[in-house]
């Protein structure tokens, strides 16, 4: 039996090598990371914040890794944030800019890679779950909690992009997450079965992209689905140009980063699209802010969530809920003249309102 177990590890080894990560294998059987230490971001960083790497288990046994950012000077038990996202990115991206900003603003901030992603454990590498990637939420907030400088009563979540949705999910399952910001959010269920503007809505369409997916299966379950276009024709939407313009130039490319690169599994997301996971959003009693461009294509992700978690109803939702018991600390905020990717890092126009973020989390934190 010798043989089978050190041809494992071996091939575990390897594999983590592949991914940009190393794992050594410890006495318990625990993934230790050993982790990218030199300054690797899209983002300079701030004079005004401390910034070390970090990492903390999830309840599925993952090890996720993450940089902490706490402000400069700050005393005291500080009021905590929890950011990942986007879908398909890193913390070397959008969500590490995102917790360095709110760190300048006197939070405690933790931008994490998801299961799967980055420098984060798990294997096969970039495979996506509802539960499990609602777990990786919780688990931030588990890590937050037990930091001496955090007060666990005062922890929210960001979640940008595919992590919008993901954070209204966590929200809706983890009462100690106080406050809520879903920026620039995908409804990564409804997108993956019924695809953009539920142009598939139908059970002919996804009973199709279920049997091709039953079929890669068997044919190729490793296989690619390939990140974002390396050269996109003039004729493109819009929004694959604005991707273009963040994750394929100096702007937003990172090594790590499936959009940047090779995408996702063509299987990696099969368990959303047989999914909805924001049924119960219309119960969430904590705060949230829904924040989305006008002229982003994903707009109306943002919009219906904003109104089925207040009304219990909503274009696009089959389900019919009850309206929110406390609709009084809901928020839609519409940015004009933001396209999606504009609220990754701001864009050309510094689009990203962060002095309002600050005020909604010191108000609800």
């Amino acid at each position: 039996m010798k043989k089978p177990i050190l041809f494992a590890v071996v091939a575990l080894m390897m594999a983590a090598c592949n991914n940009n990560q190393e794992i050594k294998n410890t006495d318990n059987m625990k993934q230790e990371l050993v982790l990218t230490q030199e300054w690797d971001k899209v983002f300079p960083l701030s004079e005004k914040v401390n910034h070390r790497k970090v990492t903390f288990e999830t309840q599925y046994g993952l090890t996720l890794a993450a940089d902490l950012y706490t402000p400069k000077d700050a005393q005291g038990k500080l009021a905590a944030i929890a950011v990942s996202g986007p879908f398909g990115a890193v913390k070397e991206q959008s969500s590490g800019l995102y917790a360095m900003r709110m760190a300048e603003h006197g939070f405690v901030a933790l931008a994490f890679d998801p299961s799967y992603t980055g420098e984060s454990s798990g294997e096969p590498r970039r495979t996506a779950s509802p539960d499990i990637n609602t777990e990786d939420f919780m688990a931030a907030v588990d890590f937050l909690s037990k930091l001496d400088n955090v007060n666990p009563e005062r922890i929210g979540i960001i979640g940008i992009c595919g992590w919008g949705g993901i954070a209204l999910n966590a929200a809706a399952a983890d009462t100690r997450i106080k406050a809520t910001v879903a920026s620039t959010m995908y409804d990564m269920t409804r997108i993956s079965g019924n695809d953009y503007n539920d142009a598939f809505d139908i059970e002919e369409a996804r009973y199709k992209n279920r049997n091709n997916l039953s079929k890669q299966r068997l044919e190729d379950p490793m296989a690619m689905a390939g990140g974002v276009l390396d050269t996109v024709p003039p004729q493109a939407p819009n929004f694959v140009h604005d991707y273009h313009a963040y994750y394929k130039t100096p702007r937003g490319y990172h090594k790590r980063s499936g959009n940047s690169n090779d995408g996702w599994r063509v299987i990696g997301t099969q368990a959303y699209a047989n999914a909805r996971f924001l049924y119960y959003i219309n119960e969430i009693r904590s705060a949230v802010l829904i924040m989305h461009g006008s002229e982003a294509h994903s707009r109306y992700f943002g919009e219906a969530a904003y109104h089925y978690m207040v009304d219990g109803k909503a274009e696009g939702y089959n389900f019919v809920g009850k309206p929110n018991p406390v609709p009084e600390n809901k928020q839609l905020l519409i940015i004009p003249g933001a396209n999606h990717c504009d609220l990754y890092d701001g864009g050309e126009e510094n689009y990203i309102p962060w002095d309002t973020l600050a005020a909604f989390f010191g108000k609800n934190l």
